[in-house]
């Protein structure tokens, strides 16, 4: 069907339309690139990473990591590209214009990516406070002649259990003033919030003009960070004691091969390094151009990002073997789940290196780097659906994209307050937990079967064939196909099989906590069957039909193809509703893998 004069009159009395369907593209492709690079690669690649490689035995995760790269953070990568860049569209649009049983993925997408960016902006806020407070002489986390300080602090780590350092008093008791457990929630901590302000009015003038002010600040901010990575490398190598640490994080303990939960692990860390499923970089592709070769820019991005994993494993063990050799303590002993390893271990490695305010203002700043490169591309993920779908509605309230962005950032900014109050640890573990470990792998599944397996691997050929006049090679159709939906699965029922309530330290949440945080995994994930119900009642016909129509693409309404018209071109004879069910027109394929 050609794109013709009754389409055009239509479109003609829409006011806005032809605005709406001038989507903008990057500048340059290689903003697009960097871009991807500082979506994937974050703060987990410098703390995440190196304590999975410790707790698994150090060198001995590294053979699976690679392997989940190969088989599962590439293929399903290159799936969400492809989806992005064909469709134009983010998430919410992309999903139920493929997949109408699913469409509630790209809703759950959006959604999680949100919640994500509320408490993610929080470390931000964290990275800047540090950044602050290294411009002191001496670092205030360096002794422990302080007013914030307890008379169990000591200045270097050791094997007693009742003692605290310094660098962990100035996180705890200086930064947060904590309390000691979620059950007190204390007041607001002032300095936080204004930070936190801070940090939402940098996410801002990164995304107000969408990827033309974001294609100009990741040529700094997705740079930058390996400029400091290298730098804090040729420093901790000379270190005494750095050769030791480097050797614990490459040299394998082979006997951890044989355990499933270093495979889940490496799986994973790949899978929330890269951000599969959170729609991040779906909704960046979408401003690609037509015929890009976005398998180019998937290789980049994925290899790329797990370099930047090795690279800061390198950094952090040699720092940890220094450490190991002052304080003649174990390297094990001193590695930290979570923020803790940024905030409390490598603090206190600084305190001990020659010129160590230059060190720490360089770390911070880099750690600020990479924090911004994923924040604004979550809550770009968040602009991009809405606008997509309610662009004349938004255009007619806000006046302005620039207005509606600032709404979506002070919203965010006012759901973060919890997390800067002095109960904000508990609130940030307790939504971390329940969000990127529960929330996304279920995500993920469902992101797979919709794009796999329902709208069909055959079909995602035929989209690359049509960009690049190639389609994709039967190493990704067997991953699409076989591989990514099994080893997700497997993912998902250990983590169901090992999963262990929220905790902080030695602090375990109460039941009712417990409870909130399982809300905040429905918050995203109730989109699913809600969509498929949704579906469902939609569509016209008996049940069979129903669940035919609910598997074929763009068997809802005619604003899916919106696409196609941007090209200027054709596209497939696709179902549409009609009054008589019985005249829909025939699709053009049948459901397929």
């Amino acid at each position: 069907m050609e794109f013709g004069s009754r389409q055009a009159a239509a479109m003609a009395q829409e006011p806005g339309m032809d605005q709406q369907l001038k989507r903008p593209t990057w500048s340059k492709q290689i903003e697009f690139t960097l871009a991807g690079i500082g979506c994937a690669v974050g703060l987990g690649n410098v703390w995440r990473f190196p304590y999975l490689c410790y707790r698994s035995g150090g060198g001995a995760f590294l053979l699976p990591y690679l392997f989940m790269l190969l088989v599962l953070g590439i293929p399903l990568l290159y799936m969400e590209l492809i989806v992005g860049q064909y469709t134009r569209r983010g998430p919410v649009h992309a999903l139920a214009s493929l997949c109408p049983l699913l469409k509630g993925v790209g809703v759950a997408s959006v959604a999680i990516s949100f919640i994500m960016c509320i408490y993610y902006n929080v470390v931000i806020t964290w990275a800047l406070y540090y950044l602050f407070s290294s411009f002191q002489a001496p670092l205030p986390w360096q002794n422990c002649n302080n007013t914030w300080n307890t008379p169990n602090c000591t200045a270097h780590a050791t094997n007693h259990s009742y003692s605290s350092t310094a660098s962990q008093e100035f996180f705890q008791y200086k930064m947060l003033e904590q309390t000691s457990g979620v059950e007190e929630a204390g007041t607001v901590r002032w300095e936080l919030f204004l930070i936190l302000i801070l940090a939402w009015t940098l996410i801002y003038f990164c995304i107000f003009k969408g990827v033309k002010s974001t294609g100009k600040v990741v040529y700094f901010t997705a740079l930058f960070p390996y400029v400091i990575l290298i730098a804090l490398l040729i420093n901790n190598v000379q270190l005494p004691g750095a050769m030791n640490g480097i050797s614990f994080f490459i040299v394998p303990e082979w006997d951890k091969l044989l355990s499933v939960e270093v495979w889940v692990n490496a799986a994973a860390q790949i899978f929330n390094s890269i951000g599969i499923g959170f729609g991040s970089l779906l909704a960046m592709s979408s401003y690609n151009s037509f015929n890009n070769n976005v398998l180019k820019d998937t290789l980049t991005i994925a290899i790329i990002n797990s370099a930047t994993s090795i690279l800061a494993g390198f950094v952090i063990f040699s720092a940890f073997g220094y450490m190991s050799h002052l304080q003649n303590i174990p390297i094990n002993h001193l590695a930290v789940d979570g923020p803790g390893l940024v905030y409390i271990v490598y603090p206190q490695a600084f305190a001990n290196m020659p010129v160590s305010q230059l060190w720490a203002v360089m770390f911070f700043f880099m750690l600020l780097c990479l924090g911004l490169d994923s924040e604004f591309a979550m809550a770009e993920v968040m602009v991009t659906s809405l606008m997509d779908e309610y662009y004349q509605y938004l255009i007619k309230v806000f006046k302005r994209k620039e207005l509606f962005v600032l709404a979506i950032c002070i919203v965010a900014l006012l759901l973060g307050i919890p997390c800067v109050m002095q109960v904000g640890i508990y609130v940030f573990q307790l939504m971390d937990h329940y969000t990127a470990i529960v929330s996304i792998i279920f995500l993920a599944l469902f992101e797979v079967i919709a794009l796999c397996w329902c709208y069909g691997v055959k079909r995602l050929s035929d989209n690359v064939t049509e960009m690049t006049g190639k389609g994709a090679n039967i190493f990704f159709k067997f991953c699409w196909l076989i591989v990514a939906p099994v080893l997700i699965t497997v993912i998902l029922i250990f983590s169901i099989i090992q999963f262990k309530p929220a905790r902080y330290e030695d602090y375990v949440f109460p039941p009712w906590a417990q409870g909130v945080g399982w809300v905040i995994a429905l918050a995203s994930i109730i989109w699913i069957p809600l969509g498929a119900i949704h579906t469902l009642l939609v569509l016209p016909g008996s049940l069979t039909q129903k669940l035919k129509l609910s598997i074929t693409p763009y068997a809802l309404n005619e604003k899916s193809k919106m696409p196609y018209y941007e090209r200027g071109g054709t596209y497939p004879t696709v179902p549409t509703i009609s009054s008589n069910f019985n005249q829909l027109e025939k699709p053009p394929i049948e459901t397929n893998f």
